[in-house]
C-alpha cells in the first residue's frame, strides 16, 4: 500500500488510526526534546518541521502519522521519564547549547544514556541543585511560579547587612515587577558582612543578586540548595544522580 499524501495543510487533522492531534510544544516536551516554553523558542527560531515544512507556533500534530523533526531530526519514540538532580558548579551555564563555546550544564550529565534539560536556570556564577528531565509536565510543575515551589539558597555578601536584612524581607520592585523572598535568615555573621539563606518561590531572572544589589549588598557566592522537597544533600559540585519514585512523586506529584 502506498504511503497516504500528508501535507502541512493537513497535518493535526484527526484521523483514527492515529493518536489524537496535540500543540507541537506538548509533543516536543513530552518526548524530551525540550521544555514546553523552550519548544515554543524551537519554533518560533525554525528548528522545528512538520511533514518537511517549518512548524508554526500553536500547530497540532499527530505522532506516528506526522513526521515531526527538530533541527533536521526525527523525534524518535516518547522516553521513560527520567529527572535527575545536578550539583552545578560555578563556570557553567545552564542551557542546552551555547552559540559562543562556552561550557554548558549538559557536558556534565554526558554519561546519561537518554536527552534530557534544564529545569529553570541558575547563571553562570551561581551553583547548587539544578533538575533535568525529559518530562514537560515535571518541568512545568517545578518551575511556574502558579505551582509555588519554594526555592531555598545560601547566599554569601558583603555589606551593611543588618540595614539590608528588613530590606530584604519586603516587598520590591525589579525590573519593573513586585517581587518579594518567602523568608530571609542569617546564617553566619562575618567581619565584613553575612551568609544568608534567602527563599523565593517566583525565581525570576537573577532575582536573588539583584534584589541584594537593591538592597546595598554585593553577592560573592549564590547557591541553591532546595527546591520544594528535595534537598542537595551531600552531592558533590559536578555529580549527578537520579531521582527516585518517592522524590519525584513528593516533588510534583506525578
Amino acid at each position: 500500500m502506498e504511503p497516504a499524501d500528508i501535507s502541512p495543510e493537513t497535518a493535526g487533522e484527526a484521523d483514527p488510526c492515529f493518536p489524537r492531534p496535540e500543540r507541537l510544544q506538548k509533543i516536543l516536551s513530552a518526548h524530551g526534546a525540550a521544555s514546553r516554553r523552550g519548544a515554543e523558542r524551537m519554533i518560533l527560531e525554525g528548528r522545528v518541521t512538520v511533514n518537511g515544512s517549518a512548524a508554526r507556533l500553536g500547530q497540532s500534530a499527530s505522532v506516528g502519522r506526522d513526521v515531526i523533526a527538530v533541527d533536521g531530526e526525527q523525534l524518535g519514540p516518547r522516553a521513560d521519564r527520567v529527572c535527575i538532580m545536578l550539583n552545578k558548579p560555578r563556570g557553567y551555564i545552564t542551557t542546552v547549547r551555547d552559540d559562543r563555546g562556552r561550557k554548558t550544564v549538559m557536558e556534565l550529565v554526558s554519561g546519561l544514556d537518554v536527552k534530557v534539560y534544564p529545569v529553570g536556570r541558575l547563571d553562570m556564577d551561581s551553583e547548587g541543585l539544578l533538575l533535568l528531565t525529559n518530562d514537560g509536565g515535571f518541568a512545568e510543575i517545578v518551575s511556574h511560579p502558579s505551582y509555588n515551589k519554594v526555592k531555598k539558597y545560601e547566599v554569601r555578601v558583603r555589606g551593611d547587612v543588618p540595614a539590608a536584612v528588613p530590606l530584604l524581607r519586603r516587598p520590591m520592585v525589579i525590573d519593573s515587577h513586585t517581587v518579594c523572598a518567602g523568608s530571609v535568615g542569617i546564617l553566619e555573621q562575618t567581619g565584613r558582612g553575612a551568609l544568608l539563606s534567602v527563599s523565593v518561590s517566583e525565581g525570576r531572572n537573577r532575582q536573588i543578586r539583584k534584589m541584594c544589589a537593591a538592597a546595598g549588598l554585593d553577592v560573592e557566592s549564590l547557591k541553591r540548595v532546595s527546591v520544594g522537597s528535595l534537598d542537595l544533600g551531600t552531592l558533590e559540585p559536578g555529580q549527578w544522580r537520579r531521582l527516585t519514585s518517592d522524590e519525584v512523586r513528593a516533588l510534583s506529584g506525578l
